[in-house]
C-alpha cells in the first residue's frame, strides 16, 4: 500500500509539472513562441505543455505537418516577415547524434542541420522589427568532452573530440543573438529519458528480453534527465529574466552505465546481466562508440539549482518508477 502510495504521488506531481510547469509563464499571459526541432523528442513535449497554458506556437518542420488551434507550422524561416512577433524562440533543431553511423556524410548532417538552422535563425532574428525577448538554444553535455571522474559544472573546461567542436560552434553561432539584446540561453542537454522514445528506446531494448547489460567496463558516466525536468527547466529560464548563459539541463544524480543497468534491474526482472564488449560496440556502430557510449561526462546542474529549480525526478529510480510504471515487471 505504501508503494502505491508513494506511486500515486510522483504520478500527481509529475502532472502538475508538466500541465503548468513549475510556474505560469509571465503568470499566465498569453504569448507567442518561435520553435525549431518542434516535431522531436524534447519539442513535441514542450509543445503541448504551451498550448496548455493558452500559449500560441510556430514550429520550424520540413514535415508535411497540419496545424490547430494556436499551432501553425512553416517549413522555411524565410516564409517568416520583418513584421513577425514573437516574445520567445527555442532552438532545437539538430539531427539525432544516434540516428545513424557516423560517416563523413552523416556527421556534415548532424554538423549543418544544428550550425546552418541557428545562423538562418539569426538571420531572421536581425531582420525582425520587434526581436523577441529571450532565446533558449539547444547544445550538449558533448561540449567538455571527456573527463573521466572529474564532476563538471558549466565552469568546466573541455577535451577535443567531435562533439566538443560541434557544441561549440552551436553555441557559437546562438550567442550571436545577444549583440541583438537578446537574452540567450544555452542549453547543454544530457541524456533525455521518457517513455515513447529518446534513448530509452536502445538503452532498455536487452531488458525486454530478460537481460541486463552495460556498456564496455561500465564505469563512464550517464548524466541523464527526465524529459518533463527538461520542459520544466525551459519554462523556468523563459520566465527568469535575470539567468542568461550555459545551463547544464542534467539531473543532479548522474550514474555510471553499470548503475543505470543496476537501477533497471530494480525495475525490471532480468534472467542474468553481462557487459556488451567494447570491441563489440566499436564495430556495431564505429566512431559514435568512443565518442558517445563508451565514454561519458559527469554533469552537474550548478547553475540551474543556484537560481532556485528544483527536479521533480532528480534520482533515477524516481524517473525509471515513471517511465515504467506501465508497463510491468
Amino acid at each position: 500500500m505504501r508503494n502505491l502510495i508513494v506511486r500515486l504521488v510522483r504520478k500527481l506531481s509529475r502532472f502538475i509539472i508538466i500541465m503548468t510547469g513549475q510556474r505560469l509563464i509571465n503568470g499566465g499571459t498569453s504569448m507567442q513562441y518561435l520553435i525549431t526541432g518542434g516535431t522531436g523528442f524534447i519539442g513535441s513535449a514542450l509543445i503541448e505543455v504551451l498550448l496548455r497554458s493558452d500559449h500560441s506556437v510556430t514550429v520550424l518542420s520540413r514535415q508535411n505537418k497540419q496545424g490547430r488551434a494556436r499551432l501553425q507550422y512553416v517549413s522555411d524561416l524565410a516564409a517568416l516577415g520583418s513584421d513577425s512577433r514573437f516574445d520567445a524562440v527555442i532552438n532545437l533543431a539538430g539531427a539525432s547524434l544516434a540516428g545513424a553511423r557516423w560517416t563523413t556524410e552523416y556527421k556534415k548532417e548532424i554538423v549543418s542541420s544544428r550550425i546552418e538552422t541557428t545562423r538562418a535563425l539569426i538571420d531572421l532574428l536581425r531582420r525582425m522589427e520587434e526581436p523577441p525577448s529571450v532565446l533558449l538554444s539547444a547544445s550538449a553535455i558533448g561540449y567538455y568532452g571527456h573527463h573521466g571522474d572529474e564532476a563538471l559544472t558549466e565552469e568546466g573546461g573541455s577535451t577535443p573530440g567531435f562533439s566538443q567542436d560541434l557544441c561549440h560552434r552551436w553555441e557559437e553561432a546562438a550567442s550571436a543573438a545577444s549583440k541583438l539584446g537578446i537574452r540567450v540561453c544555452l542549453l547543454r542537454l544530457g541524456v533525455v529519458l521518457d517513455r515513447d522514445g529518446g534513448a530509452m528506446v536502445e538503452m532498455t531494448r536487452s531488458f525486454e528480453f530478460g537481460i541486463g547489460s552495460w556498456l564496455g567496463n561500465g564505469r563512464q558516466w550517464l548524466s541523464w534527465v527526465h524529459r518533463s525536468d527538461v520542459v520544466a527547466a525551459m519554462e523556468f529560464l523563459l520566465e527568469r529574466d535575470d539567468l542568461s548563459g550555459p545551463f547544464n539541463i542534467t539531473a543532479p544524480e548522474p550514474v555510471t552505465s553499470r548503475g543505470f543497468c543496476d537501477a533497471m534491474r530494480r525495475h525490471k526482472r532480468t534472467l542474468l546481466a553481462a557487459s556488451v564488449p567494447a570491441p563489440v560496440i566499436r564495430l556495431l556502430v564505429g566512431e559514435m562508440a568512443d565518442e558517445l557510449l563508451l565514454k561519458g561526462q559527469r554533469v552537474l546542474p550548478a547553475k540551474l539549482q543556484r537560481a532556485g529549480f528544483t527536479f521533480a525526478l532528480p534520482t533515477l529510480d524516481q524517473a525509471l518508477e515513471d517511465i515504467l510504471a506501465d508497463q510491468g515487471r
